[in-house]
C-alpha cells in the first residue's frame, strides 16, 4: 500500500504502469480498479482558471495511510496506490490517482470507491479556486454516494 502527496504535475497512467511493474503481486491479481480525478474548468456555474490545493503536512499523509490500511483490512486487496496533488492545479491537470489491485473485481471496485469517497469528503485538503471575479474557498465537495 503506497500513498503520496505530490507538488508537481504527474501523468497518472505512467505512474500506474510504473507502480504496477514494481508490485509484488504480479500474476496474482485479476482486477485493477483505477480512478483518476482531474480539475474541471467550471464549478458552481463559473469558469475556474486555476486552483490552489493545500494540505496539512504530516497529518494528510497519515490520513492517507490510515484509509489505505482500513481498505486493506476490509477488502481482500493485494495492493493500493494513492497519489494526490497539492499546490497550483490548472484545468485538465490530474489531481488524484487511486488504484486498487485484488484477485476479484468486487473487492477492487468497493475499496477504490471507499478510498475516493474518503478523499473527497474527509481528507484534510483545502481548495481555493481562482475565477475571473477573484478567489474563493471551496466549501463543499460534490456528493459521492
Amino acid at each position: 500500500m503506497h500513498s503520496e502527496i505530490r507538488e508537481q504535475p504527474f501523468e497518472p497512467y505512467a505512474e500506474l504502469l510504473q507502480y504496477q511493474q514494481t508490485m509484488q503481486a504480479a500474476g496474482r491479481y485479476g482486477a485493477t480498479a483505477v480512478f483518476v480525478g482531474s480539475m474541471r474548468d467550471l464549478n458552481e456555474g463559473e469558469t475556474v482558471i486555476a486552483m490552489q490545493l493545500e494540505h496539512y503536512p504530516g497529518m494528510t499523509e497519515k490520513y492517507l495511510q490510515r484509509i489505505s490500511q482500513h481498505a486493506a483490512s476490509h477488502w481482500k486487496l493485494l495492493d493500493s496506490l494513492i497519489l494526490h496533488r497539492v499546490g497550483r492545479v490548472e484545468p485538465d491537470d490530474a489531481i488524484v490517482l487511486v488504484a486498487v489491485w485484488s484477485a476479484h473485481r468486487k473487492d477492487a471496485f468497493e475499496a477504490s470507491r471507499y478510498l475516493m469517497e474518503e478523499l473527497k469528503s474527509k481528507a484534510p485538503f483545502w481548495k481555493k479556486e481562482q475565477t475571473a471575479e477573484g478567489e474563493r474557498w471551496v466549501e463543499n465537495n460534490t456528493a459521492g454516494y
